[in-house]
């Protein structure tokens, strides 16, 4: 029965992918890896997890409202996000694994205001993310948490995706500037930074059971020296305010939900909350980003087979909110007018994925 819950959990955590849905530039790197007891025939081998993201954002907002006039006169930004993950992970015995989590991503962003404002182009990315080392640790000896049991997990996230991106940007039919794409489509941060991770779960009974997920990563570099101008000179307010060139921040992920179990079919449904905070824990905030969160309804469906498993997941937004950053601070100090930057939402996202276990 232990096996049956751990692999529950380890499913439930597959979908913990932390990519924000939309100019809310949150990187691919989340991926919770929960690993079977140790008194499972598999507690010193290999694993192997597949997971396939994506997602349309367009919807505009200021704060939490919406700002539908963007789509009415079709000046909304339009970014296209695919991420696969592929993570290895090596159960050493029934306390600690070890996890290596390698994301490969392709981005287009279609907008008017980045190519002149009266036609619409697209930029586009493509290539390896941050990759991502994280170590695990069962806080309870899992041989004798029948009930439930909490992981801890201690990560090193590598700033080895292109943070300077380059595609073209439209000034007319004859000419191109060539500059860094927009943060939000960008392959990494640019960051050295370091992860911590709760995972934890709780058997009501046989067929039902209760899981959640804290993921946070520390990010100490304060910008990464990538300019926001699109190839042009920057602009003398964003200098003035801070945001001329990219910032490096910190990610927030909390997840809960059940699960519930009918044969080798899993069902699990829960609250998924994803922020990029406006201000770090350690080291600065300046620099471009559009700080936010986003709340969401998060149902999924997973198939057990003997040692291959399959899930698929919906998380669908329940509340979107872009906050004021750190330059939108320093621009009301400085004109006494209160301002606050807009961001682009998806209304979902689609994670489909598998786990072989060797």
């Amino acid at each position: 029965m232990k096996k049956i819950f751990l692999y529950i959990l380890v499913t439930a955590f597959a979908f913990t992918k932390i990519k924000a849905q939309g100019c809310v530039a949150i990187r691919g790197t989340g991926m919770s890896n929960c690993m079977h007891h140790a008194d499972s025939s598999d507690n010193k081998g290999w694993s192997l997890n597949v997971n396939y993201r994506y997602f349309k954002s367009f919807r505009h907002f200021v704060g939490t409202t919406e700002q539908k006039q963007r789509i009415a006169q079709g000046s909304e930004v339009i970014n296209y996000t695919n991420t696969i993950d592929i993570s290895v992970t090596k159960n050493i015995n029934r306390f600690w694994s070890f996890a290596l989590d390698v994301p490969v991503l392709s981005n287009a962003r279609s907008s008017l205001y980045e190519h002149g404002g009266k036609s619409r182009h697209s930029t586009h990315s493509f290539g390896l993310g941050d990759i991502r080392f994280t170590a695990y640790r069962w806080l309870i000896d899992p041989a004798k948490a029948v009930k439930g049991n909490i992981q801890a997990g201690l990560g090193l996230k590598l700033p080895t995706g292109d943070y300077k991106y380059q595609d073209f940007f439209y000034v007319n039919d004859s000419t191109s500037t060539l500059g860094p794409v927009d943060q939000s489509i960008q392959l990494g941060d640019g960051g050295l930074g370091f992860s911590t991770e709760l995972n934890g779960y709780y058997n009501f009974s046989y067929r039902l059971s209760a899981y959640g997920n804290f993921y946070y990563l520390f990010n100490p570099r304060e910008q990464n020296g990538t300019s926001t101008a699109r190839g042009s000179a920057p602009s003398a307010a964003s200098i003035r305010y801070g945001s001329s060139t990219m910032s490096v921040p910190d990610q927030l992920l909390l997840r809960a939900g059940a699960s519930y179990r009918l044969g080798k079919l899993n069902a699990t449904a829960g609250i998924r909350y994803e922020r990029l905070p406006a201000h770090d824990l350690i080291g600065g905030s300046s620099g471009f980003r559009r700080p936010g969160w986003i709340l969401s309804a998060e149902p999924g469906l997973s198939y057990q087979f003997k040692k291959f498993s399959a899930y698929a997941a919906v998380p669908v937004a329940l509340k979107r909110s872009r906050i004021q950053s750190v330059p939108d601070i320093v621009r009301t100090r400085i004109t006494g007018v209160y301002a606050q930057g807009d961001a682009a939402f998806s209304d979902y996202s689609i994670n489909v994925g598998f786990t072989y276990r060797f």
